[in-house]
């Protein structure tokens, strides 16, 4: 199956490095122009470079700057996100709000923003990167579960909503990928579970899985391209996971 976006603008957040990175380059090969949304400036202007896109150096937190955005691009992907691991009762409150704020309501604004146009042109895929964590807890990340849970709701609100103007929206959540945000958890996750470092992986990060091996990014950024398109129209207000078996537990 060809896919072929040419003439479409894409906007992907968090686009740095990591998913993000891989899913500007993958959406640029199939012909979309693509904006590269991260407050990482060097980050961002290289991977725009890269794929002959356009650099966005934003700070995705500061909400009133997002408020008064109008956008024109027929493919949003919201991607940024950080993570925080502690148990509840030594969780910072500013870190648990700036993880919220980050992962929901920056979402919600950017789709705010891009929907006038996208119903003008009844063209639009809202594809929102979520988490197994949407659908499944873990201790000691009550604000990133929190998060992905509040974005997938939000999703399926947009699906409702966007569908009878030609609007998608649909969540991708994999389990642990192959990233800069899931290695700098490794000290984290040991600290917190009690394990050294080198067990991590194996006893934290794949111990639900059924395939026993990390994501790669541009796994995640194949099944993004392809709800990118028009092949993919009917394929909305859900979830695609891509989490090696352990959702289904």
């Amino acid at each position: 199956m060809t896919i072929d976006l040419s003439g479409r603008r894409a906007l992907v957040t968090g686009a740095a490095s990591g998913i993000g990175a891989a899913c500007a380059h993958a959406l640029a090969d199939v012909g979309a122009h693509v904006i590269v949304a991260d407050r990482n400036q060097d980050g961002a202007e290289s991977v725009a470079a890269a794929v002959g896109g356009e650099p966005w150096v934003v700070d995705l937190t500061d909400l009133d700057a997002l408020g008064s955005l109008e956008l024109e691009v027929d493919v949003l992907v919201n991607n940024a996100g950080i993570q925080h691991i502690a148990p509840i009762e030594k969780f910072p409150p500013e870190m648990f709000h700036r993880i919220m704020t980050l992962m929901v309501e920056a979402p919600f604004l950017l789709i705010r923003a891009a929907l006038p146009h996208m119903y003008r042109q009844e063209y639009g895929r809202i594809i929102n990167i979520s988490s197994v964590h949407g659908l499944r807890a873990s201790p000691f990340k009550s604000a990133y579960t929190a998060a992905k849970h509040g974005l997938e709701g939000l999703s399926k609100a947009v699906a409702l909503e966007g569908g009878p103007h030609g609007v998608t929206s649909n969540c991708v959540s994999p389990g642990y990928v192959r990233t800069p945000l899931v290695e700098r958890q490794v000290a984290d996750q040991a600290t917190a579970h009690g394990i050294p470092e080198a067990d991590v992986v194996s006893q934290v990060m794949l111990v639900n899985n059924a395939i026993k091996q990390l994501i790669e990014p541009h796994e995640v950024a194949d099944l993004v391209t392809w709800l990118a398109g028009p092949a993919a129209r009917m394929a909305t207000g859900t979830t695609f996971t891509m989490d090696g078996g352990w959702s289904a537990r």
